[in-house]
């Protein structure tokens, strides 16, 4: 065959395969849009969505605006935070298409210091916190102030994200990565916040002398953004938490009446879910503080057959933790004013959260004040998961009792408290059984106006034993609340808050939002010590190796192509 008949032929099959290439991509593109899957192969599954953000950002009828405040020159940490905010984002634009627009912005890029005051106070009033970082360099030190938050905008309104979730106790490495975890669930959740039409009712229940409304204004005002809530005082009247949805009995100090047991008991076999905070052992706190002693008592509210029914048995007792709020001590006179100290104050445990569950899971400690203990009873087919537990340096004193400022006066003594953590808060879910069951006559049970059951179906409901860890605290005129968690004396804001919004998004909510707070990522940190003492070697390392491979491979190429068109 002669030259001339093949060059034809080789052109021909040449312009075959490229018609059959073009053709095999036109078809890939075309089987992706029918077929749309994208993969994921980080090994904890770092850029993936659940299904519930999935499917909030593929309905979404409006634009969501997100004005992120993280830019600028940011340190190390922040970039990082930053970077992963950029990355959920890109992500939740793939599901939510145009709907999902960003910016990211630098709130002190204007030189002028007013107007970046300015900025700030206005940031602030948004509900942003700010982060005060300082950084050194050399002999001088300058400060730097850090929004690390977003406010999101749907239609005419504005919500605040907060980005950086502060842990006590944790490494800024720690409080970082917590903070990645968390992206995907506070963002989710903001736009949910945002986009919900009919909120669920929530009754707040009252007549049995339960905490008043300003000492839990900060818990009201949160679950206000989710969910409807309303004061119910039940009465005996059967259908008093008719179309609720979830009933808050919060720090009752006086008997419930059976048939006020009925309704709420009635309530949770037709589904309501509770959220009890009950005491069984009182303090006269004033007295104490007056006196610097006081008797702590039983306090009788004729709800334990109940709770024990459903699981849990709230105990007459106090918590004694080591781990624990501080107050000020008196401890001398300098001059003619008083010396005072912060000294731990082991009625008043401070909760580290270690529980891997969506409620508890990465949340900051949570501040109580004379808790006491819960045992899990009964129930077989009742799961009882414990959320919150004193510290191992614990231990538990049954009332009465005698409550004295002086056991102050010598440092703990870690040999006495040694009883390990103590539950003081349990989530409970399963097919509860009615108390009344076996107890109301027959005449009650046939009538269809009362509509009696015996069993729940699938419910759930959480016990705590202490009702400050729901409570703010009340100026001293009872005009002003402060945040729920804020503690006075250490100027911290506790983790209260985001525990009982979690513990409501769980006990409410049928969706996946919650389970996006178990992520968790690995995290994957540089030794500190061996990166000082070789940072040298592996910055001339990092430098010199691809220079020297660039000039191999240039040096090989050039002996390539002299050999080659030498031989011609």
């Amino acid at each position: 065959m002669s030259k001339s008949t093949s060059k034809p032929k080789t052109k021909l099959n040449s312009l075959i395969s490229l018609g059959v290439f073009v053709l095999a991509l036109i078809l890939i593109n075309f089987s992706a849009r029918l077929y749309f899957k994208r993969f994921d192969l980080t090994t904890d599954h770092r850029y993936s969505l659940n299904d519930f953000t999935k499917n909030q950002l593929g309905t979404l009828d409006d634009v969501i605006f997100l004005r992120v405040y993280l830019d600028g020159d940011l340190p190390a940490g922040f970039k990082q935070l930053q970077n992963s905010t950029k990355e959920i984002l890109d992500e939740m634009r793939v599901y939510g298409g145009d709907n999902i627009q960003y910016e990211f912005i630098d709130p002190s890029a204007n030189p002028d210091e007013k107007v970046r005051q300015n900025i700030y106070r206005e940031l602030s009033s948004k509900g942003l916190k700010y982060s005060n970082l300082t950084t050194r360099n050399g002999d001088k030190t300058s400060e730097q102030i850090v929004f690390p938050g977003a406010i999101m905008a749907y239609r005419e309104k504005e919500f605040p994200i907060q980005l950086l979730k502060q842990t006590t106790g944790s490494s800024s490495e720690a409080m970082l990565n917590n903070s990645i975890q968390q992206l995907e669930y506070e963002i989710s959740s903001a736009i949910k916040k945002a986009t919900m039409t009919i909120p669920k009712k929530v009754a707040i229940i009252k007549g049995h002398g339960e905490a008043s409304n300003m000492e839990i204004q900060g818990a009201l005002r949160a679950i206000g953004e989710f969910y409807n809530y309303t004061d119910v005082e039940l009465n005996g009247q059967i259908n008093a938490l008719k179309n609720f949805s979830a009933a808050l009995i919060i720090g009752p100090d006086s008997a419930f009446s059976e048939k006020d047991k009925y309704v709420l008991d009635q309530f949770i076999m037709n589904g309501g879910k509770t959220m009890w905070f009950i005491e069984h052992a009182k303090i006269n706190a004033d007295s104490l503080v007056k006196n610097r002693i006081s008797l702590g008592l039983a306090r009788n509210l004729n709800l334990e057959d109940q709770l024990f029914k459903y699981g849990a048995r709230v105990n007459s007792d106090f918590v004694m933790d080591i781990q624990s709020l501080p107050l000020p001590m008196v401890t001398g006179m300098v001059g003619d004013q008083p010396k005072q100290e912060l000294f731990p104050w082991y009625y008043y445990p401070l909760i580290f959260n270690e529980v891997k569950h969506p409620i508890t899971n990465n949340l900051d400690a949570i501040a109580s004040q004379y808790a006491g203990s819960i045992d899990t009873v009964g129930g077989k087919n009742i799961k009882k998961t414990p959320l919150l537990f004193s510290s191992k340096y614990s231990k538990v004193v049954n009332v009465p009792t005698r409550v004295s400022f002086s056991i102050l006066r010598d440092p703990a003594d870690e040999r006495r408290f040694n009883k390990g953590p103590q539950i003081m808060g349990v989530l409970l879910e399963g097919e509860f059984e009615s108390v009344f069951k076996n107890r109301i006559s027959n005449k009650v049970v046939s009538n269809p106006e009362f509509q009696f059951q015996t069993q729940s179906t699938q419910n759930k409901m959480i016990v705590i034993s202490d009702a400050d860890i729901i409570k703010n605290e009340v100026s001293s005129d009872g005009k002003r609340f402060m945040p729920l968690g804020y503690y006075k004396y250490t100027r911290r804001t506790y983790g209260n808050k985001d525990f009982i919004m979690n513990s409501m998004s769980y006990l409410l909510e049928e969706d996946e939002l919650i389970l996006s707070r178990v992520k968790e990522f690995k995290l994957r940190l540089l030794n500190k010590q061996i990166v000082a003492k070789e940072r040298r070697k592996w910055q001339i390392f990092n430098t010199a190796i691809p220079i020297i491979m660039i000039l191999i491979i240039g040096f090989g190429i050039g002996l390539w192509r002299r050999r080659k068109y030498s031989s011609h």
